[in-house]
């Protein structure tokens, strides 16, 4: 909901300083929640103008339901977002204003919370480990590998051409394919240093088990999205020596549940996460 306020005053900024030149609409689609409390909250989006708060009465995916809000929008650039995110500075809108002109564009994420507050937290110490890999100058030299969806702006011609694939029901990896059907169709993507606050991180437990359902996920599509992550990179390295792969499977067989327990402990390891996500993805059965 902070989000929306966030967003509503920087829009009626824009407004003001453009004279009503400048439009806009917010579209908040409740995808299937069962939390009554944060619906009931929700509701107030629809008293603040240009505002819809769109509840959708079951679950339908991640790829359908932003395919759903590209198509109740109106206006000809749509800025997607995650919900759990935050806005960091009072010129976020007006960066990406000043970006329209190009087919997509992606403004980044950076992560919040100190060491000290997050410390037992897996995915805190997941995320910050990551961040440097995901700089401007990085995602510049990767544009299409290091695009994901929380955070982008794009043309709603090109969006309603290149639709999520809605193949994707469960958790994890529809942004890689859309980066990579963004590419094979050959459009662009511009990064700028526009980044959205990442500071609301899931219980250990909440994580290792979206850590699996993305697994699956991606070990469905592998095929699909062969070259575009790292992880299926590394699988297919060790695959070409069996008795490691072996090795690997048997491990985990033997000690997963002894690693996922540390893991949803008070004192995750990083080194236990990437084994244990390893040996999970090569046990997955067809």
């Amino acid at each position: 909901m902070k989000m929306v306020y966030d967003l509503h005053i920087q829009a009626e900024h824009l407004c003001f300083l453009s004279h009503g030149r400048f439009s806009y609409e917010i579209i908040v689609a409740d995808d299937g929640s069962t939390n009554k409390d944060a619906m009931k909250a929700n509701m107030e989006i629809n008293t603040l103008p240009h505002c819809r708060y769109i509840i959708r009465g079951y679950n339908t995916g991640r790829s359908c339901i932003r395919n759903f809000m590209a198509q109740q929008a109106k206006n000809d650039y749509l800025l997607f977002l995650d919900s759990d995110l935050a806005i960091p500075d009072q010129s976020f809108l007006k960066s990406y204003i000043e970006s329209e002109g190009n087919d997509v564009v992606y403004g980044g994420i950076t992560i919040g919370g100190s060491h000290k507050e997050y410390r037992n937290n897996l995915r805190f110490l997941y995320e910050r480990k990551a961040e440097p890999e995901h700089t401007l100058e990085k995602r510049i030299k990767n544009k299409y590998k290091d695009f994901h969806t929380a955070n982008f702006l794009i043309r709603r011609d090109i969006m309603l051409e290149n639709l999520f694939d809605e193949r994707f029901k469960n958790y994890g990896y529809e942004d890689v394919l859309f980066g990579k059907k963004l590419k094979q169709n050959k459009i662009k993507i511009t990064h700028i240093q526009n980044p959205v606050l990442f500071d609301n991180f899931e219980t250990n437990e909440s994580f290792i088990n979206k850590s699996e359902e993305g697994l699956r996920t991606l070990f469905r599509f592998s095929e699909e999205l062969n070259g575009y992550t790292a992880i299926l990179s590394l699988v297919g390295k060790i695959n070409k020596i069996p008795a490691l792969t072996n090795i690997i499977k048997l491990w985990h067989r033997l000690f997963g549940r002894m690693e996922r327990a540390w893991l949803t402990g008070n004192n995750p390891n990083l080194f236990i996460f990437n084994l244990y996500r390893l040996g999970y993805f090569l046990n997955i059965k067809q």
